[in-house]
């Protein structure tokens, strides 16, 4: 038994058990993944993998026990490395942070400026995807850390850490008839088309049940990943918007008329998703402080240790 035979075997469930893409992300062939998995089977005596022919259909009970403990231990195997290069210089390395476009946009870049600042040897990288994207880059260790308002809870392999909640507002052409309106409502906000996010995206399922409680059946003509792309169709007249608080800026945006959304919609969390038991350099503790003051190390040690809740704040 060795680590690279746990890796394939991690590598191959988390490729939907397509042997031929785990053998593309590794760099290796799919005839030795395969070998070295029947190896690892055969020393152990058992199947991890059920199969139909030479393709592979499921894990097995014991292969999803055998998988629990490979993470643990290539988990592990990760810390031992960060330990290292904490050691050796704890003001220098990589920080990769995976997030999505509304948070890259307008949530980091204050952040993203002052840590680079205190940092200057941290090669900072942002990667951007939906939610459940980012997530699976934390889990799979392309990054460090995950931002995100969604999906972030459906991983029990990642540790969730509030940041801060934030609600909606509508976003329409100066001049247009329901921004004189004196109470926003749902339903005259559905006699209009509306553009907004994806269902992936910033709080959207949140945004459904406020109409379907209500019974109310809104137009979405447009959906998107991100709020700039939302008002440039706003600007083009194809509805009203609605976009996360953050993504209006009185500035940039003063062709457009705002109306506040907080009263129609429950209020959305960000938070931030680590992966569990994973060793942290202490230049990630400092960024993480830096986009969410309350979330000290002192704070994220303690929730990780299972000591308490980044919620008591």
């Amino acid at each position: 038994m060795n680590l690279q035979q746990l890796r394939y075997v991690q590598e191959v469930a988390r490729r939907g058990l397509n042997v031929s893409e785990a053998a593309a992300a590794l760099h290796t062939s799919q005839p030795g993944i395969s070998k070295q998995i029947r190896q690892l089977e055969a020393e152990l005596g058992i199947e991890i993998f059920e199969r139909h022919g030479k393709r592979l259909v499921e894990v097995t009970e014991p292969g999803r026990q055998v998988l629990a403990i490979a993470s643990r231990l290539l988990g592990e195997l990760d810390n031992l490395r960060q330990v290292g290069r904490e050691f050796s210089d704890e003001n220098k390395g990589r920080l990769a942070i995976a997030t999505t476009h509304t948070q890259a946009r307008y949530a980091l870049p204050e952040a993203i400026r002052d840590f680079i600042a205190a940092y200057p040897d941290v090669e900072l990288s942002l990667h951007q995807g939906n939610p459940r994207q980012i997530c699976e880059m934390v889990l799979e260790g392309e990054a460090d850390l995950a931002i995100a308002t969604e999906a972030l809870a459906d991983y029990a392999d990642l540790l969730v850490l509030p940041c801060y909640s934030w609600n909606r507002v509508v976003v329409a052409p100066l001049g247009h008839p329901l921004l004189a309106t004196p109470l926003l409502t749902l339903e005259n906000l559905a006699l209009w088309p509306i553009v907004t996010y994806d269902l992936a995206f910033a709080g959207r399922r949140q945004m459904d049940r406020a109409f379907e409680a209500r019974g109310i059946a809104p137009k979405v003509v447009l959906s998107a990943a991100d709020a700039d792309v939302i008002k440039t169709y706003v600007r083009m007249g194809l509805g009203l918007g609605i976009v996360a608080r953050m993504a209006y800026d009185p500035e940039q945006d003063a062709d457009l008329g705002m109306l506040d959304a907080a009263h129609l919609f429950a209020a959305n969390v960000t938070g931030i998703g680590l992966r569990r038991n994973a060793w942290l350099r202490g230049f990630v503790y400092a960024f993480i402080e830096r986009f969410a003051p309350h979330l000290t190390r002192a704070v994220i040690e303690r929730t990780m240790a299972g000591g308490g809740s980044a919620f008591d704040i």
